[in-house]
């Protein structure tokens, strides 16, 4: 692990702690007949009054956090991966868009209004939102948000396949013979 690697683990450490120092929380109104509508982020440690924690939400969060991570280690590694191959622009400029792509999912999550939810059996959507922006009379649809997260990820590492560099032509009959052989000795010698 390098510098930089440390750094990214310290940093994704950090933004976990505020994730679980600041989780989302649903209002339950009694107006509304109790259905939750999005309160915002306030301390663990004092919820607001007739608030109940938005698990789903909590989840994603962490999730995008340590994908993220993951990402940053990738790019932040040495030249070489294993098996002494680098990772290419393409690649390197596929796991940028997914960070990106990831953080404005969070930022940016589906809503359906409080009175969509109350006449409909199935979930409805009223469109993306700023997370920070005033969103009491909504709900953040989560099974949009995990789709959203899921097809993002599946995207993004059929790309990296798609930019990935390709080998080099097959071995000949005789380079696999001479590979073979050189297997043999090293098994008959180890």
């Amino acid at each position: 692990m390098n510098r930089q690697q440390a750094i990214a683990l310290w940093v994704a450490a950090a933004n976990l702690g505020l994730v679980f120092a600041f989780p989302p929380y649903d209002y339950l109104s009694l107006a509304r007949n109790n259905i939750p509508t999005f309160g915002g982020f306030h301390f663990i440690g004092d919820p607001p009054p007739h608030s109940l924690l938005n698990g789903n939400f909590l989840a994603l969060e962490m999730i995008v956090v340590l994908i993220n991570a993951g990402i940053a280690w990738l790019l932040l590694r040495p030249g070489e991966l294993a098996e002494g191959r680098r990772i290419g622009r393409g690649q390197r400029a596929v796991l940028w868009l997914m960070a990106v792509n990831l953080v404005a999912a969070i930022l940016f999550p589906p809503f359906e209004n409080y009175y969509a939810i109350t006449r409909a059996v199935v979930p409805s959507f009223d469109g993306f939102y700023f997370l920070f922006d005033d969103n009491a009379q909504r709900q953040i649809v989560t099974t949009l948000l995990y789709l959203e997260v899921a097809l993002v990820l599946i995207n993004g590492g059929l790309l990296w396949l798609f930019f990935a560099k390709r080998e080099k032509d097959p071995l000949s009959a005789e380079e696999m013979r001479a590979l073979a052989e050189s297997l043999r000795q090293r098994r008959h010698d180890g």
